[in-house]
């Protein structure tokens, strides 16, 4: 398997103003300014704007022509069922004025059933029953008069609007009735259904910062810690050798811009935790010298994954304040990273003094380790820590692999 296995040891926006004061920029001897890019800008939003505001509008015709052109082809085919000639301009024209009077109609139905939404069912009817009323009165008035303006004269069976009116009245008015409670529920549903979808994305939102919020809590915790536990290693070294010491200092340098570049991200890729930790070791070295060594071997194919932030390091320095430090002889520590079905595994490993008798008591580290992948990753991730059979102690992580944000975005 490809990998790195390696030591401790190596190593402008558009503004208003004057027009002499936009640049000019020269690609290959033909110049353009800023001030036509800004000339273009409005007219291509506006052109966007009329698009998105066309578009609903085109498909609310189009459904209501499709509905009406449906149901007169119902009724030719019925006339030519029952023997009789289908008059297909007659019953286009019938129930398409039906349908875009109905269309018409819809965005009022709308608006005076928003504004009686949970304002209780005596102001509901109060508001409704008039209007339900009044709008398919109109629609059967109108309907009949575009019907016998466009076809009375052909009509044999009638002698005119009134008697033609006094015919069709009674039933369609009460299907327009029944076509005003339709729409109404149908466009209270998709309100409800609209605000049932809002309501969850801005609890999901919510949701999403307090977890963010919290692993934020969580590593602000983490970072003093570890850095109280550096400090502490540096002044051991100030007054005895202290060019050892400035040199822990300027690595304790770089370990905190480390830290700062991703200090809101709540994922970095590991190939900046990794540089991360082989900071915090090399401070660790100059401190151990040779009774330190260690080892990195990484799977080039998990260098971009995402791991939360300072992640790896509080395992490292468990692995040796308790495992390595205290021996008297060299201990050696290994980093290592795979990726295995769809998983990032991660491994620290070290050939110290082993696991205490009682077993693992979870500090500040391991404790805020095993929450922030509860937090980030669910029951996807784990943490296990596991004695190695020729001494010494096995952390192994599992957690779901993810390429980092930055690299999709390259």
């Amino acid at each position: 398997m490809s990998g790195i296995v390696a030591g401790i040891n190596d190593r402008e926006p558009v503004t208003r103003g004057r027009k002499d004061s936009l640049p000019r920029v020269d690609l290959d001897g033909e110049g353009f300014s800023l001030e036509d890019c800004a000339c273009t800008l409005r007219p291509v939003m506006s052109d966007s704007n009329a698009s998105s505001r066309f578009k609903p509008r085109a498909l609310a015709f189009g459904f209501w022509t499709l509905l009406g052109l449906s149901y007169a082809l119902s009724a030719g085919l019925s006339d030519l069922s029952e023997g009789q000639a289908a008059n297909w301009g007659r019953l286009a024209t019938w129930y398409l004025a039906s349908f875009w009077l109905w269309m018409l109609l819809v965005p009022l139905i709308g608006w005076l059933g928003r504004q009686t939404a949970g304002k209780g069912w005596g102001r509901f009817c109060l508001a409704h029953v008039p209007a339900s009323i009044a709008m398919a009165l109109a629609q059967v008035l109108i309907r009949v008069g575009v019907f016998w303006t466009l076809w009375g004269a052909s009509l044999t069976t009638v002698h005119g609007l009134g008697e033609y009116l006094q015919r069709e009245f009674v039933f369609n008015f009460y299907f327009a009735q029944l076509t005003y409670w339709v729409i109404l529920a149908v466009l209270r549903g998709m309100d409800s259904r609209r605000h049932l979808r809002d309501e969850r994305l801005r609890s999901a939102q919510l949701e999403t910062q307090l977890a963010q919020s919290q692993l934020q809590a969580m590593r602000m915790q983490l970072q003093p810690h570890f850095l109280f536990n550096t400090l502490n290693a540096i002044s051991a070294l100030a007054l005895a050798e202290p060019n050892r010491a400035r040199r822990m200092i300027a690595r304790l340098g770089d370990l905190l811009r480390l830290t700062l570049e991703e200090r809101h991200a709540p994922l970095v890729a590991l190939s900046h935790e990794l540089e991360l930790v082989r900071c915090y070791l090399e401070i660790q070295h100059e401190r151990f010298q040779d009774r330190l060594q260690t080892q990195f071997d990484v799977a080039d194919d998990t260098l971009q994954a995402a791991i939360p932030g300072m992640l790896l390091q509080p395992l490292v320095e468990n692995a040796l304040r308790h495992g390595l430090l205290d021996k008297t002889t060299p201990g050696c520590l290994l980093i290592r990273a795979r990726r295995e079905s769809g998983y990032l595994h991660l491994l620290v490993e070290d050939d110290g003094l082993g696991l205490p008798e009682g077993g693992v008591i979870d500090g500040v580290g391991l404790g805020t380790t095993r929450e922030r992948l509860r937090m980030q990753f669910e029951d996807s991730a784990s943490l296990e820590i596991q004695p190695r059979q020729d001494g010494g102690t096995r952390v192994q992580l599992r957690l779901p692999f993810r390429v980092h944000a930055e690299v999709v975005t390259a």
